[in-house]
């Protein structure tokens, strides 16, 4: 593959990732506030949830009752959890520098 085709390739890459990028901020919000009944998690909770996200996931597919991820968080703080304990169980990024 020369340099042209390479470049190419990366060009058309950035331009749907960029495209996805703008499309996804058009998504519509929910309003969640008067359903919102006790304190919201934080960076405790994300943790948590990071870290049982597989098993999470597996029962989400059979039960419309079990969510990965709290509706009812902090922001930044439980991010911060969810993807630290997910990182956690799948190693983070020891194995990448091997």
């Amino acid at each position: 593959m020369n340099t042209l085709t390479k470049h190419k390739h990366i060009f058309i890459y950035a331009l749907i990732a960029a495209g996805m990028v703008i499309v996804s901020g058009c998504a519509h919000t929910v309003d969640i506030s008067a359903c919102v009944k006790e304190e919201p998690y934080g960076f405790w909770g994300g943790l948590w949830h990071g870290i049982i996200a597989p098993v999470s996931f597996i029962l989400s597919l059979f039960s419309d009752s079990i969510k990965m991820y709290a509706v009812n968080n902090n922001g930044g703080w439980y991010d911060f959890g969810f993807v630290l304990g997910a990182g956690i169980l799948f190693g983070g990024g020891g194995k990448a520098s091997s």
